[in-house]
């Protein structure tokens, strides 16, 4: 991997990046038409355990990529690889033109730009829905507390949750608390959205809110990657989608193809096994 100077991009403050970015002067100098997140050839293993294998894909901004594949095929751990939770073991992750999988850069800073939710909600059970939502924007992002809070109060009623704001988690079902651990990555305004099987621990009429929360961030735009076992809301949100098998992307394309006509057995033996259960 080659390295760069971690405040050569990462250290350098947020906002003032985003100004720029805005202006046009990105300092990675690349042409606007460059991939937001790159991956490329990236592997990751436990022990002897191979979990990704020259994983390489390409996200533009306002892309929407599914993730699919059987549990264990390398989804959750790739996402874990592209939000720094886990380092890789080879090849290169460059976000916004700049090299991310450099042990030199702060990680920190970089996903103050790629927001992440996981299965589990992971939200604080002492603080309220509200303090969960503000907690990020004030303390790592330096929000005066007004502005973080009428930035979460904002996404919170545009996301069905404005009467829960004074609530704490455990007075909240299941979909409510993965919209409102939605709202608190989104308060965070992140580049990338990192969605990790976000209904798997949802009963099945809770599954409907969230997705709706998803459908609605799609068409606002919002770059997503997102590991799924919803085939239909895949194809139906997707600018493409990745099929994994065995830690390596075996099949690649938009979902109208893909979802329906998979040139691969395994990406058809898979398809027909989730679909029809």
């Amino acid at each position: 991997m080659s390295g760069i100077e971690p405040d050569e991009d990462f250290g350098r403050d947020d906002e003032e990046r985003r100004r720029a970015a805005l202006a046009g002067d990105l300092t990675s100098g690349l042409a606007t038409t460059a991939p937001l997140l790159s991956v490329r050839d990236v592997r990751k293993a436990y022990g002897r355990q191979v979990v990704l294998a020259d994983v390489s894909l390409d996200v533009a901004r306002g892309d929407v990529v599914c993730l699919i594949g059987s549990s264990g095929s390398g989804k959750s751990t790739l996402l874990r690889c592209l939000n720094l939770l886990e380092p890789i073991d080879d090849g290169v992750i460059v976000f916004d033109g700049r090299e991310i999988s450099d042990p030199l850069v702060d990680a920190r800073r970089v996903r103050r730009r790629i927001g992440m939710v996981f299965q589990a909600y992971n939200l604080f059970p002492h603080l309220t829905v509200l303090q969960n939502c503000t907690l990020a924007p004030r303390h790592v992002h330096g929000l005066r507390r007004r502005e973080a809070r009428d930035r979460a109060r904002d996404l919170l009623d545009r996301f069905g949750l404005a009467e829960h704001a004074g609530s704490y988690p455990d007075r909240l079902s299941g979909g409510q608390q993965q919209r409102a651990a939605l709202v608190r990555a989104l308060c965070a305004q992140p580049d990338v959205l990192l969605l990790d099987e976000i209904t798997a621990a949802l009963d099945p009429e809770r599954v409907g809110d969230v997705l709706d929360v998803v459908r609605e961030l799609a068409a606002a735009g919002t770059t997503m990657v997102l590991a799924t076992h919803e085939m239909a809301f895949a194809r139906e949100i997707a600018t493409t989608v990745h099929f994994l098998d065995a830690g390596r992307i075996l099949e690649s394309g938009p979902p109208e193809r893909l979802l329906v006509a998979p040139r691969e057995e395994r990406t058809r033996a898979f398809l027909s096994r989730v679909v029809g259960g």
